[in-house]
């Protein structure tokens, strides 16, 4: 368990803000399909989305963080995220640190890269092709 214990493992998620997925799924008697019953309304108008973060540890985990709008960028994801969590948890855990992100190109961005060596914050190698970044 030891060998874990400095590693910060973190993950982005968006949620949906619509009350609507667009996905119905019903179970119905044949042939009743539109009676209106079976028939509802779906606002395409509205809701949005939210993207947060959060890093967990062995012992804690870092506070929730929602980004305010738009889509995550290396710059946002070095000022946002990097700057005011990793970089200040690196310094209460030390040069032992490690950091797991996925492969998503905002992680992989240059700057983030250059922020990270700079810090002396080291990354978990994590495989191109793992699940979690095959979708992106």
């Amino acid at each position: 368990m030891d060998q874990w214990a400095t590693v910060l493992f973190t993950d982005e998620s968006r949620f949906s803000l619509n009350t609507d997925s667009r996905r119905t799924f019903i179970w119905r008697e044949p042939g009743t399909c539109y009676l209106s019953s079976n028939v509802r309304e779906i606002d395409h108008y509205g809701g949005g989305s939210l993207m947060v973060w959060a890093g967990i540890m062995l012992d804690g985990r870092t506070p929730l963080h929602v980004f305010e709008r738009g889509t995550v960028t290396g710059v946002r994801y070095r000022d946002e995220i990097l700057e005011p969590y990793v970089r200040l948890l690196r310094g209460v855990v030390g040069p032992e640190l490690i950091l797991m992100d996925e492969n998503a190109r905002p992680h992989r961005a240059l700057l983030v890269d250059e922020f990270l060596e700079s810090e002396d914050i080291r990354r978990m190698d994590w495989p191109a092709r793992s699940p979690e970044t095959s979708t992106l």
